[in-house]
């Protein structure tokens, strides 16, 4: 008897940790549209923002979940559209690092913040699951939006960069897609996120249980890289080569799964979302030559 009441403690105990673990990684504890603000201004220029022409509109995505979204205006007449997906914490604002490079590169710039993010009703994340819906739904109001467009990419940062490239799965009309630090599977970032708190690895498998419980799904749904088994849209990938919290092996692994066009490029110095900071005018190059290629005709 006692050793029944040891071992239903154990799993109670195990349980209730897998439960907190679960809500831990998916409750988003997302950074204010100041804080976010105040970060991007102690680390480079975000003044030109504020002289952009800015429109903000909402659109709806398939659940009735509302997106708040933001389009800075092309000084001159343009077709070209880049759809901005930001990082888990953080919001639209910490887009704007990526936004004047596309605006320079006379793209329109869509900004919007994520699922649960910024000023958005909070919810849970999902990590690629339903923000991927969301960001089809942006893909279609877009295109609806703006009948003129020829042309319309998406470029993401961490969970962004994997909502990104989870959308591919259903072949939306983009043109190309710049992925920075994304995962393509979140379980074995859970893992090292584990670690780095002293705590065994193989209690991904407890709280993996418990988010299907709890929210609908496990962390092994949350795998963009599935997403790229019959994919041709061109893709750059992007990482930085200390990034110790999503290594580069995940953008390597990408790359070799999309059948179409790709590139890998490493960021030296470079941190977890870190790349456009460390090497902006090395990032530029990169990203226009890969316009270049993947907007040639001749990659069609």
């Amino acid at each position: 008897m006692v050793i029944f009441w040891i071992v239903f403690i154990l799993v109670a105990l195990l349980a209730a940790f897998g439960f907190f673990l679960a809500n831990f990684s998916m409750r988003i504890k997302g950074q204010t549209l100041e804080q976010a603000r105040a970060w991007q201004e102690a680390h480079y220029d975000v003044s030109w923002a504020d002289r952009v022409e800015k429109r903000d509109y909402t659109v709806t995505s398939f659940d009735g979940y509302v997106l708040h979204v933001h389009q800075l205006v092309q000084a001159g007449p343009s077709s070209r559209y880049i759809i901005l997906s930001h990082g888990y914490t953080d919001n639209h604002i910490g887009s704007l690092k990526y936004a004047k490079m596309y605006l320079d590169l006379g793209f329109q710039v869509i900004l919007y913040d994520l699922r649960g993010h910024g000023e958005n009703e909070k919810t849970f994340c999902t990590y690629s699951i339903r923000e991927r819906r969301d960001l089809a739904a942006l893909i279609a109001d877009t295109r609806a939006r703006h009948p003129d467009l020829t042309v319309l990419g998406l470029h993401g940062e961490s969970l962004g960069s994997a909502t990104s490239i989870a959308v591919l799965e259903n072949r939306p009309p983009v043109d190309f897609v710049v992925a920075d630090c994304g995962f393509s599977e979140i379980e074995s970032v859970m893992k090292t996120s584990l670690r780095l708190m002293r705590l065994p690895g193989w209690l991904v498998h407890v709280a993996s249980l418990c988010a299907k419980l709890r929210f609908g799904w496990s962390y092994q749904d949350m795998r963009p890289i599935d997403s790229l088994k019959d994919n041709e849209i061109p893709i750059l990938f992007i990482h930085g080569a200390q990034d110790a919290f999503i290594p580069p092996f995940h953008s390597q692994a990408m790359a070799k799964a999309t059948k179409g066009y790709s590139e890998v490029h490493l960021i030296e110095g470079a941190a977890h979302a870190r790349s456009m900071l460390t090497a902006p005018e090395e990032y530029g190059r990169i990203v226009e030559a890969f316009l270049q290629k993947a907007l040639s005709p001749e990659s069609d």
